[in-house]
């Protein structure tokens, strides 16, 4: 009786990629076993008449893929023991496929002959898709191996089994670690299949492709320097920057007085200079525009946070980006840095006439009016009760704006229980679309019910903007404090725990919170 193992690859994807010798091995095989049946080339084996039996079941019960391995290769061996076995994998048996490498090891120990047919392997098309030659160095690794996701960008970097959203983002904050949020990447899916993806994306971008699967990998070009490594080289290397004391302080004792803004003036003179940083030359005004959204939106985070050392920071970022937009406009002869100082400062002389004039104001209330009547007169090209809201702002701040706009013509309601009653009519309408069951009108009702909750925010003094992103950032703390839970809980996934068991942390993080 003959006995043994034969492994052979279904190929990356199309039923087109398998072999002549592949196919007649399957049709002849005595019992044919495949590790997953979740692949593309099956129905061709169908079609074919080809009996298989598959190892899916052991996903489904595994608590890891540890476990699964060990599972699939018990049986290939206990069937292999008996009759002549012809096991199939994904792709090639020689790439990514620990599951060959511990048969192989296993089989040799028990005296059980084996043999692997060669077969194509997605890798095969990525070459194509991606105009790349490996003798020029790749490196393949599981997307698990978040150890080896930290030499990312040092050479160029092939990221296999990367099956589902969750282990993108698990992914993406590990190359966050070593790569700059907007480093390109290569998102590859369903390779040599008629709807295959080999798209460029940022790394920032990566949990948020569409369609993420088992047959979803992907390709980090080599950088020409890491995060990581530019960092340790500015630890070593510090620019150095003379700093007199005496230009700031009148004494030991005094607050700052005087500010010395050109030393960052000149930094950024120099890195847009010729011979200058090659990234910051290429910027312009659009280029880094959502630069400066996003500095300010840290800082917000530091204030929120009541953290001073972080408010310093975030402050110097965004005071960056202001001089980064003078020193282009500069550069085109528009305005300068000292003009932008200039107007602000005249500015604010010209509409506080209570602290530099004769104006009188004793209270805050007056002193908007003063400030909204001043500012009515230097802007008389807004004709419209609604002008002067800028339609980049965030949506939820530019509701709060218009609201405010609104009520300062007379149109708004005259206490909280007005608005809040239009509050409760919106939610019901939202649940009429809702039941209805038509995109369109619940988009409809959901954007008036936000627009109004906008406006009850500003009836209640409250800044909507302000409290959506303390919110934010309270749930991400609280969803990296049941993330950890679930990361502390050997051999468990996500899918292992039930929505209860998740909302039992949830609960835990927010008396984490409160006593803290």
């Amino acid at each position: 009786m003959k006995t043994g193992i034969t492994v052979v690859g279904l190929g990356p994807g199309s039923a087109g990629h398998l072999s002549v010798e592949t196919l007649d091995v399957l049709k002849n095989g005595e019992k044919v076993i495949l590790r997953t049946a979740v692949h593309p080339s099956v129905s061709e084996l169908e079609r074919a008449g080809i009996e298989f039996t598959a190892c899916d079941d052991f996903y489904e019960t595994g608590a890891s893929f540890d476990e699964v391995y060990h599972k699939v290769v018990a049986l290939v061996l206990q069937e292999a023991a008996a009759k002549a076995i012809v096991y199939a994998v994904p792709g090639s048996p020689l790439v990514a496929e620990r599951t060959v490498m511990m048969l192989r090891e296993q089989a040799k120990a028990a005296g059980i002959p084996l043999q692997i047919l060669p077969s194509m392997s997605f890798l095969d098309l990525a070459y194509v898709k991606l105009g790349i030659d490996p003798i020029a160095g790749l490196r393949i690794v599981d997307a698990h191996d978040f150890e080896a996701l930290t030499d990312a960008g040092k050479y160029p970097l092939m990221i296999t089994q990367v099956y589902s959203q969750l282990v993108a983002s698990d992914v993406k904050l590990n190359l966050m670690e070593v790569l700059g949020d907007e480093a390109q990447l290569y998102f590859l899916r369903n390779l040599g299949l008629p709807d295959e993806e080999c798209q460029p994306i940022k790394l920032y971008e990566l949990d948020r492709q569409p369609q993420i699967d088992h047959l979803t990998s992907v390709f980090i070009p080599a950088q020409e320097q890491t995060v990581f490594e530019a960092v340790n080289k500015l630890a070593s290397e510090p620019p150095s920057f003379e700093f007199d004391e005496d230009d700031y302080y009148d004494d030991e004792d005094d607050c700052l007085y005087e500010t010395d803004i050109m030393p960052l003036v000149d930094v950024m003179k120099k890195l847009r200079d010729p011979g200058g940083c090659p990234w910051d030359r290429e910027q312009t005004h659009s280029s880094i525009r959502h630069n400066l959204v996003e500095e300010v939106y840290e800082l917000l985070e530091a204030i929120d946070n009541h953290d001073v050392a972080g408010m310093q920071e975030e402050l110097g970022d965004v005071l960056m980006q202001v001089v980064f937009h003078a020193q282009m406009a500069g550069e085109a002869k528009w305005f300068y840095l000292q003009d932008v100082v200039d107007e602000v400062t005249e500015k604010l002389i010209r509409r506080h006439p209570h602290v530099f004039g004769s104006v009188k104001a004793d209270d805050s209330d007056t002193v908007i009016k003063n400030w909204d009547a001043i500012k009515l007169e230097e802007k008389k090209e807004r004709t419209h009760a609604l002008d002067g809201v800028s339609p980049g702002l965030p949506a939820l701040m530019r509701a709060y704006k218009l609201h405010g706009k609104a009520a300062k013509v007379g149109f708004d309601w005259p206490d909280n229980t007005g608005v809040w009653e239009k509050v409760q009519e919106e939610l019901q309408e939202l649940e009429e679309a809702v039941a209805g069951g038509r995109l369109k009108e619940i988009e409809h009702e959901l954007g008036d019910l936000l627009f109004i909750l906008a406006g009850y925010a500003k009836h209640l003094g409250l800044e909507p903007e302000v409290a959506l992103n303390m919110a934010n950032n309270r749930f991400i703390k609280r969803f990296a404090f049941v993330e950890k839970k679930v990361r502390a809980a050997k051999g468990k996934s996500w899918q292992d725990f039930s929505l209860a068991e998740l909302d039992a942390f949830w609960d835990q993080a927010k008396d984490f919170e409160r006593n803290r």
